[in-house]
């Protein structure tokens, strides 16, 4: 008989019993020893279905086929860009990926994107950890200009988002901002009232300290709502 000794988002250390019996099985930081699922990693627990996962609170960004980052170009060459994407090596983007446009060779090519330029960007391609291709040709993806970046943890960033998108969604109908949340833990946040963008700021910093504690959907929802309210009567 198969024993489930956790709960959806209770905090776990590595070491841990998560479940007894061969009816659930373990995914992203645990894993079986005989018949134990046990957690390798400190962080969240994340339970579907039969599938258990932990989800780790803290460490560096590692980059995803198919994560939508933020990142900043610091070079260019003769066939595209380099790209900050907070690893150890940069990014490459070409110039066919680069827009929908043809580009052609002769182009120069910060007439597209140049020095210190931050973009959205998806990922595209890995191949071990040197080589990392981005592309632009998506929703969403572009150059961001003005607004403000802050920084997260990575491990965070599923929170800030919640699921399909709900948490982000509140944030973004509370205090009117634009905001896109790249994977590698920078948040690219602009509104036309500079104290609905520091709720938003406050918002996501707040979300990142609490991401380990239940009920946080609730407790945001009345902090946007008290910080509302605050901002009204003033």
């Amino acid at each position: 008989m198969s024993n489930l000794m956790v709960e959806e988002k209770d905090v776990v250390v590595p070491g841990e019993i998560l479940a007894q019996g061969m009816d659930f099985v373990p995914a992203q930081g645990c894993l079986r020893e005989n018949d134990k699922i046990i957690a390798s990693q400190l962080g969240l627990v994340n339970l579907s279905g039969r599938l258990i996962k932990v989800i780790q609170l803290s460490g560096r960004y590692i980059p995803k086929k198919g994560d939508v980052v933020i990142g900043k170009v610091v070079d260019i060459g003769f066939s595209g860009w380099r790209v900050d994407i907070s690893w150890a090596f940069e990014a490459n983007l070409s110039m066919k990926e680069a827009s929908s446009d043809f580009i052609d060779k002769k182009t120069d090519l910060t007439q597209y994107y140049t020095y210190g330029d931050i973009i959205a960007a998806q990922i595209t391609y890995i191949f071990g950890s040197k080589i990392i291709d981005l592309t632009m040709k998506g929703p969403g993806l572009r150059k961001l200009k003005g607004g403000r970046i802050i920084s997260i943890t990575p491990s965070k960033v599923p929170r800030v988002i919640g699921k399909q998108g709900s948490m982000i969604s509140m944030i973004k109908e509370k205090t009117g901002c634009r905001i896109i949340v790249g994977q590698n833990g920078l948040v690219w946040i602009q509104g036309d009232d500079s104290e609905k963008m520091l709720l938003a700021v406050d918002t996501i910093y707040k979300i990142e300290e609490e991401a380990h504690l239940s009920g946080l959907t609730d407790r945001i929802k009345s902090f946007l709502e008290d910080r509302n309210g605050s901002s009204k009567k003033n």
